[in-house]
């Protein structure tokens, strides 16, 4: 089944839409009257979020650029040239499917998060035009087209968005949701790391801040892309398949393959304090977990344990940062971490 433009303006229809796709709405937004009660709580959390790169002084950055490792250096721009084509990708695809939302206020959530990801964008231009010279920066902007393993990735994920964007069905539309959630909680997890690793060493600590920015973002996103999935379903029952759940853990499992391929290109076991064998470990942690917000349970890597094998990350990626740099206060007040509290908050 194809799923149908949202009208520019229904007059016959009521403001609270009847469902996500395919459904009536007048396309009058009206928070005090929408269908789904976790969209301005929402809604609040992704505007209370707000940020931007110049918010962040790059200087000290500027400076121990220089007094990186080679190897740290190679990983530093390969993965900020990875990250650069993910959120472009991403921005085009949220307004593509945006375009699809029959419901108001779903629709405007999706537009804030295309808007967050152009800000991502702007954030690695502003940090390459910090470290770099300009001609370098152009280089990175390149690695898309250049790096055989981090193309490879790329053309997996890209290629479940133009399936739905040159056929638009609600079959497309949710194959293209679970690339979604790979490509922004899983695809992005191996360069995070790299970052926060640097950071708890006190190196690139402004850089670091940005990504947690971005990754305090890209939850928010997965959750609402997740909620969007659950939802689709719970009105189009007749997709609820087992074919369906298997795709996406046979997708998941894939996309962990291909990170896991990235993750040994990129930092090996050539990075002081990111072991390869807790980095697999890491990757298929996050598959599980992002396979259970679809609602498919911890079945693309069942055997993987259900806690956070790098322990100390938990300090960087799942603070919330509020409009300070929490890496400007003591670096002993982040780096502790309860063994015993080390789940994913699902937001």
């Amino acid at each position: 089944m194809r799923v149908e433009k949202r009208k520019l303006m229904d007059t016959a229809a009521p403001n609270k839409s009847t469902a996500i796709v395919n459904g009536r709405c007048s396309n009058v937004l009206n928070w005090d009257d929408i269908a789904h009660p976790w969209a301005f709580p929402k809604y609040k959390r992704m505007l209370a979020n707000f940020w931007t790169p110049f918010e962040i002084d790059m200087t000290p950055d500027v400076k121990q650029f220089p007094k990186l490792t080679e190897h740290e250096q190679g990983a530093y721009l390969k993965i900020i040239g990875l990250l650069a084509l993910l959120d472009s990708v991403q921005t085009d695809y949220a307004g593509k499917v945006a375009d699809y939302l029959t419901d108001s206020s779903i629709n405007a959530l999706m537009i804030i998060l295309a808007q967050q990801e152009v800000i991502h964008n702007h954030s690695y231009s502003y940090v390459l035009s910090s470290v770099v010279p300009k001609n370098v920066q152009d280089e990175v902007f390149e690695y898309w087209r250049t790096e055989p393993t981090l193309r490879k990735r790329n053309d997996f994920v890209v290629g479940g968005y133009i399936d739905f964007a040159e056929n638009p069905t609600v079959e497309n539309l949710l194959k293209s949701i679970v690339f979604d959630v790979i490509l922004e909680g899983l695809f992005f997890y191996s360069g995070f790391a790299f970052f926060y690793n640097l950071a708890r060493n006190q190196k690139m600590v402004a850089t670091s801040t940005m990504i947690n920015y971005i990754n305090r973002d890209e939850q928010i996103h997965v959750d609402l892309f997740a909620k969007i999935f659950r939802q689709v379903l719970v009105e189009n029952p007749e997709y609820d398949t087992d074919e369906l759940k298997q795709f996406a853990i046979e997708t998941f499992r894939k996309a962990a393959e291909l990170e896991i391929e990235w993750g040994k290109t990129v930092i090996g076991d050539r990075i002081d304090g990111i072991s390869m064998r807790d980095l697999e470990q890491y990757i298929k942690f996050y598959a599980n977990v992002r396979c259970n917000q679809l609602g498919y349970g911890y079945e693309a890597f069942p055997d993987t344990p259900r806690k956070n094998p790098m322990k100390w990350i938990k300090a960087y990626q799942e603070v919330d940062l509020g409009k300070t740099d929490f890496f400007e206060q003591k670096s002993r007040q982040y780096t502790k971490v309860n063994v015993q509290d080390n789940g994913f908050d699902e937001l």
